[in-house]
């Protein structure tokens, strides 16, 4: 895994907008309608290739396919793996976990929240195992295939921990949490496996360490919890056995939601946990107001030999666009206390958990990956001495959407992060405006 040796690096979480073209084909697929896959799959495969294109134009170094083939990060899982079908009861059930703590306490809050209200839950209907690796290997040739061409610093794949799959694909075959965890762990260490062996980075997707506390386990206490995540990270230890763990980073997130959360677990409490898992890169909330205050965790908790922290930096929940001081602030604190090398700069979570699901715009949210490069750039300045050779150049102008000369005019006087390669009477000018405002 690449590191922040001669610059602070820049990625994110994972999924992304998916190109209109290519949500009529994933959603007549998830109702069930018949879709030409010829079709599909070059749609997918020109929707992988242009958003890494758009990544790097905005200068995010490690990219990812935007998942762009997928209807959410976990459910997908129910067109690869035996044993998982669409019945009333794991959609009841299912809805029934994905409440937390938070919005029963807010109740004016829940009835105009719409996070996965229209999202069918499937659910373990027989035993687990991998059946169907042509959507697996369809995905890794385009994204390996785009990467090529493309050459970003690093790609990276995501693909959801045994621990999270039971949250949406809601055990109705196995009655058993333990037995049903070790299946999952078995069956998706052969998507483990060729995510790594195709040469990308795998990502594994863990809020079963987090957010999982105030929803699927808000029965139960802080204690409690910690056994049962210290059972997910022994099942996903399992399922990547045998990997190189430079080759791997975890998520772990809140909830991808605007929301209260006045009842996520303190990172404190879960940390010790988190490092007991293989991969070598750290992935969490970072720019969450709910979160942030805690970096001050790395004060006292001493980083494991080799371990990388990507700490968001930029948040996935607000149509706020971040300024790049700011960002740069928030990279300097972790920096300073892990050192430079160890801290890659990345979000808080992903921009489009589904198809369907966009928390924010995304005209907004190119606007936010610019400033979180930007914000890097501030930041290696600082951290490397200000070397031409350390800091990243500005990335190349993104192309403008095909959208209204007006609107795209309005945009771009709205959201334009300042170059870090502005010459130094226009920062005076601009720091004087900011003043007056």
């Amino acid at each position: 895994m690449k590191s922040s040796r001669e610059r602070i690096l820049t990625t994110h979480v994972g999924s992304l907008p998916r190109p209109a073209a290519l949500l009529d084909l994933l959603l007549a697929r998830e109702e069930g309608r018949a879709v030409d896959e010829a079709v599909f799959e070059s749609r997918a495969a020109e929707a992988v290739d242009d958003i890494i294109r758009q990544q790097m134009e905005s200068g995010i170094d490690v990219v990812s396919d935007g998942e762009m083939s997928k209807p959410s990060y976990t459910m997908y899982v129910r067109h690869r793996l035996t044993g998982i079908g669409m019945t009333p009861e794991a959609e009841k059930k299912g809805r029934e976990i994905m409440l937390g703590l938070d919005q029963i306490e807010h109740p004016d809050f829940l009835e105009r929240m719409s996070n996965f209200r229209g999202i069918p839950f499937p659910g373990c209907i027989g035993p687990v195992s991998y059946r169907d690796r042509q959507p697996l290997e369809r995905d890794l040739a385009h994204l390996t295939a785009a990467a090529k061409k493309r050459a970003p610093v690093e790609a990276f794949m995501t693909a959801p921990s045994p621990g999270i799959l039971t949250r949406f694909v809601v055990d109705t075959y196995y009655h058993d949490e333990d037995a049903y965890v070790a299946a999952l762990a078995e069956a998706m260490k052969t998507e483990y496996q060729a995510i790594v062996g195709a040469g990308l980075l795998l990502q594994i997707d863990c809020p079963d360490l987090g957010s999982a506390r105030h929803n699927q386990y808000r029965d139960k206490t802080d204690k409690e919890f910690i056994r049962i995540a210290e059972r997910n990270v022994a099942a996903l230890n399992h399922a990547t056995d045998g990997l190189p763990a430079d080759r791997m980073r975890l998520h772990i997130c809140w909830g991808n939601y605007e929301g209260p959360h006045t009842h996520d677990i303190p990172l404190a409490k879960v940390i010790d946990v988190c490092f007991k898992a293989r991969p070598q890169a750290l992935s969490f909330e970072g720019a969450n107001p709910r979160h942030e205050h805690e970096w001050q965790v790395w004060e006292t908790v001493k980083l494991p030999k080799g371990r990388i922290l990507i700490p968001g930096v930029v948040s996935h929940a607000t149509n706020v666009v971040e300024h790049p001081e700011l960002i740069a602030q928030r990279i300097l604190r972790y920096a300073k206390l892990v050192g430079r090398e160890n801290v890659i700069a990345g979000t808080d979570c992903g921009f489009a958990q589904g198809p369907f699901m966009r928390r924010v715009h995304p005209s907004i949210m190119w606007a936010k990956l610019e400033a979180l490069a930007a914000g890097a750039r501030i930041a290696t300045a600082q951290l490397f001495g200000g070397s031409k050779r350390a800091a990243k150049p500005a990335a190349p102008k993104r192309q403008a959407p095909k959208v209204k000369a007006r609107k795209v005019k309005a945009r771009a006087s709205a959201a334009r992060a300042p170059s870090a390669t502005a010459s130094r009477g226009r920062r005076r000018k601009a720091a004087s405006g900011r003043r007056a405002r």
